[in-house]
């Protein structure tokens, strides 16, 4: 049986790969609509990202439009994988 991952069992992580995983490829979810979506505060939803893209879950890229300053996030191959290694762990858990 596969192993759950420990940073993406973390309930609210858990949230953030399933959002970013339903996009289409090469798609980018804007910070604010996580933060809406998720219904987390730019703080928590902040520390949040920075473990996964720590470990190489997501891509975080910074740019402004116009003068306001936004923040986009896409999942990375890497975290595509761990997120489905991680969703076949808890299916075997549940259906076994």
């Amino acid at each position: 049986m596969g192993e759950l991952n420990p940073l993406i069992h973390q309930p609210t992580r858990l949230r953030i790969m399933a959002a970013l995983v339903s996009l289409e490829p090469n798609e980018k979810a804007d910070f604010g609509f996580l933060r809406d979506l998720l219904e987390l505060t730019d703080g928590n939803l902040s520390v949040h990202l920075q473990k996964l893209e720590e470990a190489g879950y997501v891509g975080i890229e910074k740019a402004f439009e116009g003068r306001r300053p936004k923040t986009w996030v896409s999942v990375t191959p890497e975290g595509h994988n761990a997120f489905s290694e991680h969703v076949d762990a808890l299916a075997k858990i549940i259906y076994n």
